[in-house]
């Protein structure tokens, strides 16, 4: 009798294990449990740790609700300004109803990966190339309320969307290239000019203070000296100042500042009469007969200083 009745009580401690052993459950810190009893859910959701549930009627499924970090394939579009550009972008999300996320959808998984392509594609056709490039901010925040909009349906909250990369083609790089080039060197142009204008306004009241200091000049001149001096060159170039020779030409007595340089001395030019009168040339030959005019004779004594001989009349053959 005893020996029977230690069998039942083994018999029952055995399949108490059994069961104790098929319905204990572990829910993980990062993990809720959602419990199905034939099918339908149960309305409480398992916290972590250690929960039991009926063998065979229950089903318990385990919802991560950590936050998952899923990236979107680049999509291909065309922006507002017509230009065809690659994007793809990371979606960082987490689940919020672990009920929901397997009730009201599939796999959510999947639902919001699709989800951010389609919203990828769509805000790269309403923006432009330099939103694109530039205004990142903007587009992330209009991505992240296009997906978390259908996203709470499905118990699913989106933290955040990033864009990651935007691919252009060679001809817009090399385009983009050559205009920020252009943009640059049109800085580094009014840059210069700027420096030059700023440079000659120093200049002009430099050469205010030396026109009323003349000492000063000298004094710059010296410091030009001691600077090129300095280079140690074999050759010293040494400009002589204007203002020296003009303290000389004070200095001398008989100098006359407002008198102009003396031109140097030209003979007037006295028109010189022909030596041969034409009236004298011989109509038949064409030949002039050997003889000067009185007229000649006076102008070379004059421009000579000595007399001239009157020329043998031709003989007669």
């Amino acid at each position: 009798m005893i020996e029977e009745l230690l069998m039942a009580v083994a018999g029952a401690g055995a399949a108490a294990a059994v069961y104790a052993g098929a319905a204990a459950r572990v829910v993980k810190q990062y993990e809720r449990g959602v419990v199905f009893r034939f099918g339908r859910l149960r309305g409480r959701v398992r916290s972590p740790g250690f929960t039991m549930i009926v063998p065979v009627v229950d089903r318990l499924h385990k919802v991560n609700m950590q936050i998952v970090t899923m990236p979107v394939p680049a999509q291909e579009g065309i922006t507002r300004d017509n230009v065809t550009v690659r994007v793809d972008a990371v979606v960082y999300f987490e689940v919020v109803d672990p009920a929901d996320a397997l009730v009201r959808v599939e796999d959510y998984r999947f639902a919001v990966s699709q989800m951010a392509q389609t919203s990828l594609r769509s805000i790269i056709g309403k923006s432009d190339l330099d939103d694109l490039l530039s205004n990142r901010e903007k587009l992330n925040q209009g991505l992240e309320l296009m997906l978390d909009s259908p996203a709470m349906g499905w118990g699913v909250a989106i933290d955040r969307v990033e864009i990651k990369d935007v691919s252009l083609p060679e001809t817009m790089k090399r385009s983009m290239a050559r205009q920020a080039e252009a943009d640059r060197e049109r800085r580094a142009r009014v840059i210069n000019a700027d420096a030059e204008l700023q440079a000659s306004k120093k200049l002009s009241e430099a050469a205010a203070v030396m026109s009323d200091q003349p000492a000063a000049l000298q004094l710059r001149l010296l410091q030009t000296v001691v600077a090129v001096a300095a280079e140690k060159n074999s050759t010293l170039v040494l400009p002589f100042p204007v203002e020296l020779l003009r303290f000389l030409e004070r200095a001398t007595p008989d100098a006359k500042p407002d008198a102009a340089p003396h031109a140097p001395h030209r003979t007037p030019e006295r028109e010189i009469p022909p030596l041969i009168d034409d009236a004298d040339a011989d109509a038949d030959s064409g030949a002039y007969p050997w003889s000067r005019t009185a007229a000649a004779e006076d102008a070379i004594e004059d421009l000579t200083g000595t007399s001239v001989e009157p020329a043998p009349a031709p003989r007669e053959d």
